[in-house]
Formats: C-alpha cells, sequence, structure tokens
C-alpha cells in the first residue's frame, strides 16, 4: 500500500493590489524571503497592498532626511517623545501604514506594543510624496483621519509643496503659515516649521526657527 500525503499549503506571495485583512498582510510579509523584506517597502492602505517603487534621492531621500532632522532635533529637547522612520503601525483591522515618520507621546493615541510594533494612531504622521501624492491625499488621509492622527503632513516634492493638516472637528484643516511663512504645530509646542527655508533645503534656518519655537514654548513632561 502506497501512502500519499497532502501537499504543503505554500503561502502566497504578497502582490501589489492585493486585498487582504491586516493580519492576512501579515503573515504573507513574514513569509517572504529574508533578502526581499523591506524591498519593496510594503503597506496595507485601506485593505489593499501598495508596494512602492525604487526610491530617488532628490525626489525623497533627501527631503526624507531633512524632515527626520528637524524632528530629531526636536526630539532631542523632549526626551520623552518618539521619532521613528518607516515604522509599521498598526492602525486597524484594514491598515498597517509604514509612514516616512511619525512623532507621538507614548501611551497616549499610540503604544509600542510586546512584538515592538506601533499600535494606535500617532500624534504626528510625515509622508514624503512624489508618486504616491494620489494615494497620500486621498485613501491614507482618510484612514489616518478616520483613525484620529491629530497632525498629517504631506510634502509633495515634485510640486515644492507642503501640506501640514490638523484635525479638528473631525476633520481635517490645512494650516497656513503665518506672515514669516511659519507652520506651527497644535498639538507640539514649539514644534514650528520654516517652509521655504525646509523647501530649499537650508538646514541651517529650519533648525534656527524650531529652536525659537523651543524657547518660546511650554514643556512637555
Amino acid at each position: 500500500m502506497v501512502m500519499t500525503t497532502a501537499p504543503l499549503k505554500t503561502i502566497p506571495l504578497l502582490e501589489n493590489g492585493d486585498r487582504l485583512t491586516r493580519h492576512e498582510f501579515e503573515r504573507r510579509y513574514t513569509a517572504m524571503p529574508p533578502q526581499t523584506k523591506g524591498n519593496p517597502k510594503a503597506e496595507l492602505i485601506e485593505g489593499i497592498v501598495y508596494m512602492a517603487s525604487p526610491l530617488r534621492i532628490r525626489s525623497h531621500g533627501q527631503p526624507h532626511s531633512q524632515i527626520v532632522t528637524w524632528l530629531g532635533f526636536y526630539q532631542a529637547n523632549i526626551p520623552s517623545l518618539i521619532v521613528g522612520v518607516e515604522p509599521t503601525v498598526h492602525l486597524d483591522m484594514d491598515n498597517a501604514p509604514q509612514p516616512d515618520a511619525v512623532l507621538f507621546i507614548p501611551g497616549r493615541g499610540a503604544t509600542i506594543v510586546e512584538d515592538d510594533y506601533i499600535a494606535g494612531a500617532p500624534e504626528l504622521v510625515v509622508e514624503i510624496s512624489a508618486s504616491t501624492v494620489s494615494i497620500d491625499l486621498h485613501d491614507k488621509k482618510e484612514a489616518y483621519r478616520r483613525n484620529g492622527v491629530q497632525e498629517y503632513i504631506v510634502w509633495r516634492t515634485l510640486e515644492r509643496e507642503i501640506d501640514w493638516f490638523s484635525l479638528q472637528n473631525g476633520a481635517y484643516i490645512r494650516l497656513e503659515p503665518d506672515e514669516n511663512r511659519v507652520i506651527k504645530s497644535q498639538v507640539f509646542p514649539g514644534l514650528w516649521l520654516a517652509v521655504e527655508a525646509m523647501l530649499s533645503g537650508a538646514m541651517s534656518d529650519v533648525l534656527a526657527v524650531l529652536q525659537a519655537g523651543l524657547n518660546s514654548a511650554d514643556r512637555i513632561d
């Protein structure tokens, strides 16, 4: 008598455009060969898998580093905060984005859970947006709004525009620069952004304006 065994079921590959639950998305992502994880970056937005194209330096890598420098300088003055670069965020059952940067007060809207992911909504999320503008300003923006992300920054690098949205009464309102072309956070005291300086890469000016904001602000405990 010949014994036969049923073939082992393989876990399907993660594909761009798949419609999945967050648990199935993470199951497939975890099963990917080690050399492919994170390349390309994979996110689940409103139940749809998005896998990023290769990233260019001027339209993404450089502005990404500028935003991280700005947020890192702020966090260095307020150590109770956490800055994250491209962390996976468990927003809800249909959304596991990997934003370019986050800033949050641990234990409020977002927490770090046992598996070292972020669960919940960081107070501030930043996306560097070149080829992803349509996602960042629509489906991703809606997911962040619905889950209570208090402030959302989209740097549209090809258009040389920075959109800073503030969640007010359940809707995102675009914050406008003041007469000095500075946008001031409604959530983090002293988090000031010199828009033109950031767009032109004048980081010494960006950090000088941020330091002025820190000097003027009440501190976060």
